[in-house]
């Protein structure tokens, strides 16, 4: 299947910004389950570009002339299939034990983890399926009703979320039992207006190789799904993530669309 992706965010500020600085993981990496075809970034100047600490493929955007509107734009074809099992592995799973911010368990999340434990230990293919549709189940997805610093322990007490925080939940719950999870951003294709295109699920280490489960979807990532980065969580493989120096409030507009492309 080939996927193409248009990703567009702006940022608008009521004042003038002196100097921003731009983390950007927006362009895919190349393994078994995608291959690019064609991938561009357009941003107002050029980016350096890195691998961070996860193996993201990371640009620092920096403006340091004056200000009041950032225009960033990611956009191209991206061939993908079902198969996963050739990512390279920079760390090792146990990194992937700690526990976050966002994604800290609390009693409720541990006691969620509890019910599950017994039946991963035995199939943990069918185990985790069944904790995915528990948190599914728990947190109906609810635009709108969490934000990007809303924890794992506060969405799961709220009992609604996003992508985002299905992912957190299911990652913390995860963790407390001794399974390495992490969180993985990319993309969507889907037939779904409730679910936006850029995406967020989890994969947890188990059986000796890492596993996707895309809670919000209620299924296992497959050939519609784009990888972007992975991480601790959300902050760690945000898409477009900054900081600046003045500028006032802030307005974010964001718009990402995925189409299946036309193969001649």
């Amino acid at each position: 299947m080939q996927l193409t992706i248009d990703h567009e965010t702006v940022y608008r500020y009521d004042g003038t910004v002196s100097h921003s600085t731009q983390y950007l993981r927006l362009t895919p990496p190349e393994n078994s389950h995608q291959r690019i075809i064609s991938w561009q970034l357009e941003l107002p100047v050029a980016a350096s570009q890195s691998t961070d600490a996860y193996g993201n493929i990371l640009h620092v955007l920096t403006l340091d002339t004056p200000h009041s509107e950032i225009h960033l734009r990611a956009h191209g074809v991206v061939e993908t299939c079902d198969d996963w099992s050739d990512e390279a592995e920079v760390l090792l799973p146990s990194v992937f034990l700690r526990d976050s911010a966002l994604t800290e368990p609390d009693a409720a999340i541990r006691q969620l983890a509890a019910n599950h434990a017994e039946a991963i230990a035995a199939d943990a293919g069918s185990g985790l399926t069944a904790l995915m549709l528990a948190v599914a189940d728990a947190m109906p997805y609810t635009g709108g009703v969490t934000g990007a610093t809303t924890t794992a322990s506060d969405a799961y007490a709220l009992g609604a979320g996003v992508c985002q925080d299905h992912s957190h939940v299911f990652i913390a719950a995860c963790r407390s039992l001794g399974l390495p999870a992490r969180y993985v951003s990319g993309y969507l294709l889907s037939e779904r207006d409730t679910h936006v295109a850029s995406h967020a699920w989890a994969e947890v280490h188990a059986d000796g190789r890492w596993q996707g489960f895309d809670i919000s979807n209620r299924m296992l990532p497959d050939r519609h799904h784009l990888k972007l980065a992975v991480g601790l969580d959300y902050t760690d493989a945000s898409p477009v993530r900054g900081v600046r120096r003045g500028g006032g409030s802030e307005a974010l507009q964001a718009r990402a669309q995925v189409t299946e492309a036309d193969q001649q």
